[in-house]
Order: structure tokens, then sequence, then C-alpha cells
């Protein structure tokens, strides 16, 4: 890891579907402007973690959670020296609607208002779910999940907005993206791109931050990462992954992984797989006080 002290472990539960699971200290970590799939529940142990979401810098410290919606650019970095320690569930649009429409009011797709939640109830349920999915307690896991996305979204809860009528600039983003999502080994320059699409490099700029709030450079690593996850989900070796997704080399792969997974792709491939000693990890890992003291 980065920093001297700084250790994560991001897995999965095989008895706990479409939910990623993160466990971390980080000390000098900084993750870059990204996105996720998945819905985004951080529960701070330790410290506090600064992140950038919605135009503005979010503090979040123990007790409380950062939320961040699907496909929602954020940055993340440590606002103490000290850094910040979490535990983190990420539950996929399906689940988290799931659980919305058995235990809530709220009609569309449901997401969170406010990025930073002060509930040390709700953090508590969210480490208690990953102890029971270390421990493989699947009935544990499943309640304890289901009960806390309950809460937050009764507490902080709504529908997502609706995305508005696209506008012609709207339009000529979501075809630069399409390009580069096909052609995201090989991507063109700015300024061929602009031309392909009839338009101008700082014209197609705003456009598409205006779009996907991040510029088309920075919107491409993301997927790319986004790729090269799936790929290493699916047994590639992460050189080739690199190769595959458009990275020069497996060490380019690693820098930009790690600065938005918060995983190297190696160490994240074999979690994911089951290859490290799921006592070993608990106790490299660790979880607080503010954990095991809180119970359903």
């Amino acid at each position: 890891m980065a920093g001297s002290g700084e250790r994560a472990r991001h897995w999965r539960y095989s008895d706990l579907p479409g939910v990623d699971l993160l466990r971390a200290r980080y000390i000098e970590k900084k993750f870059v402007r990204h996105t996720h799939e998945n819905f985004v529940i951080a529960a701070i142990a330790d410290g506090l973690e600064v992140f950038h979401h919605g135009g503005a810098d979010q503090y979040v410290g123990p007790g409380a959670l950062a939320l961040v919606n699907l496909d929602t650019p954020h940055t993340g970095r440590a606002g103490v020296p000290e850094g910040w320690r979490y535990g983190v569930v990420y539950p996929s649009p399906d689940v988290v609607a799931g659980i919305a429409a058995e235990t809530t009011t709220i009609r569309g797709t449901p997401g969170f208002i406010s990025p930073v939640l002060d509930d040390p109830y709700a953090a508590g349920l969210v480490h208690q779910v990953l102890r029971a999915a270390d421990e493989g307690n699947a009935l544990a896991a499943d309640t304890l999940l289901r009960v806390a996305v309950t809460r937050l979204l009764r507490l902080n809860g709504g529908p997502l907005p609706q995305r508005a009528v696209r506008t012609a600039g709207a339009r000529v983003a979501a075809r630069a993206r399409a390009v580069l999502e096909e052609r995201m080994a090989d991507p063109p320059p700015l300024e061929r791109l602009a031309a392909d699409l009839g338009t101008s490099p700082f014209a197609l700029l705003r456009a598409f931050r205006s779009t996907y709030g991040m510029p088309p450079h920075t919107w491409l690593t993301d997927a790319r990462v986004r790729r090269a996850r799936s790929l290493l989900d699916a047994g590639t070796a992460p050189a080739e992954a690199a190769v595959a997704v458009g990275f020069t080399d497996q060490p380019h792969l690693n820098r930009h992984f790690s600065r938005i997974v918060g995983v190297p792709p190696g160490a994240y491939q074999r979690e994911r797989r089951g290859g490290l000693d799921d006592t070993r990890a608990r106790e490299e890992a660790g979880e607080g006080r503010t954990a095991n003291d809180v119970r359903a």
C-alpha cells in the first residue's frame, strides 16, 4: 500500500450476491475522480475522509457514512494526518431497488439524497455486515444488509432525478462516449474525435464534462478500470487485462486501478477468487469498537 500502515481488503461473499465489500485503512491514499456501477455505503470507524461530490468537499468522520449513488463522480482522501479507517458495502442497483420496494414507499429509482449522514447505528450495521461475511454467517450478513439499507433509505432516501431531456451537447457527449467504449484500447485524439462528431475540441470537452461530470480522458480511465475489473473477475491475468483495456502494461493498470478501486489488481483478483486466508485478512484489516459495540 502507498503509506506505512495502510491496508485494504476488497472482496465478495458468495452468499451475499450483488454486493461488493471493502475494509480498509488509508493514510496517504488519494482516490481520483471516478464512479461506481453500484451504490457506495461507507461507514467511517476512525479518522476523517474528505471526498469531492456534487461540486463541494464532503467531510465524514466516525459514526457517519458516505453515501454515493451509482454513476456519480467523486474523489476521496484523508482529512487528517492519521488518515481514515472504514468499512464499505457496494450493493447493486437491483439489490437496493428490491429492498426499497419491500420496505419503503419510494417511487421510481431509489437513491440517497445527501452524500453524508451522521448515524452511528447505521454505521455499526455496515461494520456488522462485513464481520458476518468474514465469519461466513450468511443469515446475519443478508439480514443486516437489508436492515442497514432500509434504515438509510428511510432516513436519507428518495427517487433519483430523472435524466433531463437531452440537449444537442448531451447527444454529442453520448456519441463520444460510445466511440470511446468501442475503441477503448485505441481511442482517437480529442481533435479527431471532435472532428468526426462535427464539433470542436473545446465544445466537446464542455459537453462531455457537463453530461458525465468529468472530461473524456478521465472518463476513459474510469471505464478502462471498470472493464479490467470484469476481466479480472472472469479470471484474466492482470497483465493481459491491462493490454486488453488499453493500458500500456500491468504497472500502468496497477497505478490507475489502485487510485479507483483502492487495492492493486492482483490483490483484488486473489480476494475475489478466495485466494487469501479469511482469518489472516481479518487480523490485518481489523474492526473498530464502534462496529463491535453496535448491535441490530
